[in-house]
Formats: structure tokens, sequence, C-alpha cells
């Protein structure tokens, strides 16, 4: 209205015409502000590191005892794999049908893996045999071991090798989908060696070509002595 005053309501200044404008700063983020929300960063990332360690403690011990420690010397008969491999997770896997099969479903579980054509031959016949032989000799320790058969190629199955392998889970996977995680020794085809992966989805122990049982069945024993704090059987 003409002839009146404005103000600034609680400021008690007038705002008369002409008069030049003034901003007051009330507040500003203090330094100290910042550093605590930079040591609150740091502090969540230590505890998650620390849970994580805490999580991975028990395998990396177990691990160190058998392969590290050992009084007994080195008697494992199968190669150990350094640095352990991880599944990949982007591993085509398909079951007979031709649904995917996500990798992460394998994890859980030691595995004693089988790899040839759909066709099996007579050594893919006997390594599915012991496979199946090495399983059942374990008594209770069994449930902790998974019997798998991965299939490199397009060829289908014949019904009497899988109801001979009943329980086993078969799987396919282009052979160099699986060249970028499984290997053969020097000289060696794929096909020519068991693979054992532990229950993190590690392979971290390749067979030899015709293994003997006994010594096999040794290694596995051992190995789920040495896991027998962090593994339970079940996925």
């Amino acid at each position: 209205m003409s002839g009146s005053n404005s103000s600034v309501p609680g400021s008690g200044a007038s705002l008369e015409p002409g008069a030049p404008l003034s901003f007051t700063v009330h507040s500003m983020p203090a330094p100290a502000m910042a550093d605590d929300v930079v040591r609150r960063t740091s502090s969540g990332r230590l505890k998650m590191f620390i849970v994580l360690l805490v999580c991975a403690a028990p395998v990396v011990a177990s691990y160190f005892t058998y392969f590290v420690i050992r009084p007994e010397g080195r008697t494992n008969y199968s190669e150990l794999i350094d640095p352990l491999r991880p599944i990949p997770a982007a591993l085509p896997l398909t079951d007979l049908q031709g649904g995917a099969v996500a990798a992460q479903t394998l994890k859980g579980q030691w595995l004693l893996v089988v790899v040839s054509g759909g066709a099996c031959n007579a050594r893919c016949e006997r390594y599915l045999w012991l496979q199946r032989q090495l399983r059942e000799t374990l008594g209770r320790e069994k449930e902790r071991v998974d019997k798998v058969w991965l299939i490199d190629d397009a060829a289908t199955p014949r019904s009497a090798t899988l109801e001979a392998i009943a329980g086993a889970t078969v799987l396919r996977v282009p052979r160099d989908a699986l060249a970028q995680w499984l290997a053969p020794a020097p000289q060696h085809a794929l096909e020519q060696h068991l693979y054992i992966v532990d229950p993190l989805g590690n392979w971290m122990m390749r067979v030899p070509a015709d293994p003997e049982p006994a010594k096999l069945k040794r290694d596995v024993e051992k190995l789920l002595r040495a896991s027998a704090g962090w593994d339970k059987p079940g996925r």
C-alpha cells in the first residue's frame, strides 16, 4: 500500500523504496560434520569387511590346515588348484530339457564332477560308476557330496545311463564356456579327469586321469574332515 513500510517478518528491517537488499547467511555446514560423515562411512566399510572376514575365516583356516600345515606332509593324491577357480556366475548351464540353470545353484555342497559328451563312452561310464560308488562309501557323510555330470555337447544320454546315476545333477554346458572354469592337466583332455569343487563353488582339485579309487576316497574324506566345522549337508 502507498505510504506504508514493508518489512521481512521477524527481521525488524524495513524495506524502503530504493534501499539495497542484504542477505544474511545464518549457518553453513561445519567441517566437523563432513568429517563425521567420512568417519561413519569408513567405519561402515570396515565393519562389513570384518563380517566377511569372519564368515570366510573357517574356510581359509581349514584349507590352510589341510594344505599348508599338514604335519604328515603332502599326502593329497589329487592336484590342488592354486589359486582356486570360482564357478563363473555367467556359466551357461541348462538342464536336459533346455531350461536355463543358474551356476550359483551348484554351491552349497562338495561336488564330484564328471565331464563328457552325452553319448558317454567307456571312460565316462567308468567315471560315473566311480563317482556313484565313492559317494556311497562315505556313509553318513555322503549327504555333503553331490554327483554332477556336465555334458559338453548336444548328444542325448542313454536312458540306461541316466537310470544308473539316479540322483545325480546332469547339466549341459558348451565346451568352450566350460573351459573358462575347468581345465585338464597338460597333454590331457577335459574328460580324462574328475574335478572336485568346494561348497563355495571353487574348483579346487583335479583328480588324476584313470584314478585309483582308494586314493581318491582318502582325498575326499580328508576334505570332509577339514571342512566339518563350516560345511553342513544340504544346499
